[in-house]
């Protein structure tokens, strides 16, 4: 099944600052990586293109890295997610700039299913906490965001 899922959020602040968050991601300064509240982002050596890690169950490589604008990871695990998934900063005027996360993947298998029911859910709602992390780490108070019930029953399960 072909997955294209896209979380982007506008931020009031030019691409030079954006862009510290994208190159400071996984290492012990990240400002982006809501690790406070999910499995943190880990790599085998700093961010470069070759580095292996990933958070939790999610596992990839660096497939590409271009400081300050894109970074690109090639799942590994779990199996079944065939694709890849990446960081990447637009300048929208000099004060502004577009922060967006997209994964383009194809599931087979088993994958299909813990995608759509386990996974997913549980992705956008990181995602959006790194998204809010990006913004306060940027000067802005983003709006109180609060996880659903499915997320938060996930969450309980996978403690256990």
């Amino acid at each position: 099944m072909p997955i294209v899922n896209i979380h982007e959020r506008m931020i009031d602040a030019p691409v030079a600052q954006v862009s510290t968050l994208l190159d400071r991601l996984a290492s012990a300064d990240d400002m982006l990586w809501p690790r406070d509240r999910w499995p943190r982002m880990k790599f085998d050596r700093p961010l470069s293109v070759g580095a292996v890690g990933g958070h939790g169950p999610i596992h990839y490589a660096v497939e590409s890295y271009q400081p300050g604008q894109r970074i690109q990871f090639r799942f590994t695990a779990p199996k079944g997610f065939l694709g890849c998934h990446r960081f990447e900063i637009e300048p929208i005027g000099a004060e502004r700039s577009k922060l967006r996360h997209v994964i383009e993947m194809q599931t087979v298998g088993w994958a299909r299913v813990t995608w759509q029911i386990v996974i997913r859910p549980l992705h956008n709602a990181l995602l959006e906490d790194a998204l809010d992390r990006a913004e306060f780490n940027c000067g802005k108070q983003p709006k109180q965001r609060n996880w659903s019930l499915w997320v938060k029953f996930l969450r309980c399960m996978m403690r256990r």
